[in-house]
């Protein structure tokens, strides 16, 4: 890829790499806007096919940071890490404190924390090499695992959608198609059992979805499958992409609500939802729980706060549906519109020198 001009394209401001031999690191941190403050963003850690991938989902990913800490009112810009390499048997104490050297070298431009493939384990670690991180363990005086407050986030999320085409926000016997049963979903799922709601899920990992056999009761349908199903609120929970043009006309549900990140394969994929009549709740709305929960830790941590903050979405997203229907606009359109404003307001602020 043209990396320099897809950067001037979509704004973004710097994409480093980093590598140490010793360590066994490969790593992509881009910083994709700081109008709002500096860049925070979680370090995903998973085994690309090849850099490219490695560097274009970094670069996605770290645009909707901004998008998503700008929706959510937060004062933060948008960034994102990648690690290539395997989660499961690739982790050492010297990999994450030589990334926490990398992340330190930006002084303070990007803060990191966690995201698929990373725990608080791997924060602690980063954290004997810089000040820049948060997610860590709450024996370290952090706020401990993020998914707690993103699954809330995501629940109150999909109450908003149902009163919007159903009238009523009550989950009680709606059917939600859960695609990939990791972090998040183990904590949306009490939530969506005590409205007793009828689950489907499925998982690549044959032990994830056992568990949510038995910890939820849920009905299990192959990976594949999970498109076919006839549901309520298909939910996607695993990696970015899946809402594509081979994917959409399968769905079979008048609402599309999960945590994942970058669910559009492309922005053209948002209006296909809105043009087949699917309620799309974009996924940096949605799933912005974990920011906003992470950005309490950087002054005074209060889980009640970052509680009641994250429960505001369901609001936020009442907001771009009515901003989706004022303008004929697709609710994926309506969420960047929302998110950008904010950003142009800022940058019109009177700079003065401290």
């Amino acid at each position: 890829m043209k990396l320099i001009e897809y950067m001037d394209r979509y704004e973004y401001e710097q994409v480093a790499f980093y590598t140490d031999r010793g360590a066994g690191l490969k790593s992509i941190i881009a910083i994709h806007d700081t109008t709002l403050g500096p860049a925070l963003g979680g370090i995903r850690m998973w085994p690309y096919n090849s850099e490219e991938d490695a560097l274009m989902d970094v670069l996605r990913l770290a645009r909707a940071m901004t998008y998503k800490s700008s929706a959510a009112g937060l004062p933060l810009g948008g960034g994102k890490a990648v690690i290539i390499g395997d989660p499961r048997k690739d982790k050492s104490e010297a990999l994450f404190r030589s990334f926490g050297r990398f992340v330190e070298s930006l002084g303070g431009r990007y803060i990191t924390t966690e995201d698929v493939g990373s725990a608080p384990q791997d924060m602690e670690w980063i954290s004997w090499e810089t000040t820049h991180v948060t997610g860590l363990p709450v024996n370290q005086g952090g706020s401990g695992d993020p998914s707690i407050v993103t699954a809330y986030g995501v629940y109150q999320g999909m109450k908003a959608c149902a009163k919007e085409v159903f009238g009523s926000d009550s989950l009680e016997g709606r059917r939600i198609a859960l695609q990939g049963f990791g972090k998040v979903s183990s904590y949306l799922a009490p939530y969506l059992k005590k409205e007793k709601a009828r689950i489907i899920a499925t998982d690549i990992n044959e032990a994830a979805l056992e568990r949510a056999k038995k910890e939820i009761g849920a009905t299990a349908v192959e990976p594949d499958r999970i498109y076919d199903v006839e549901c309520d609120i298909f939910s996607p929970n695993a990696l970015g992409g899946v809402l594509n043009d081979k994917t959409i006309p399968r769905i079979k549900a008048p609402i599309v609500a999960g945590p994942a990140n970058n669910q559009l394969l492309e922005d053209r994929h948002g209006e296909e939802l809105q043009r087949r009549g699917i309620l799309y709740a974009p996924d940096y709305i949605i799933n912005a729980g974990g920011v906003i929960n992470i950005s309490f830790e950087l002054t005074m941590y209060d889980q009640d706060a970052a509680m009641e903050k994250t429960g505001r979405i369901y609001n936020t997203l009442e907001q771009i549906f009515a901003i989706s229907k004022a303008e004929g606009i697709s609710t994926a359109k309506a969420a960047d519109r929302l998110a950008e404003e904010r950003i142009q307001h800022a940058r019109r602020v009177r700079h003065i020198y401290l």
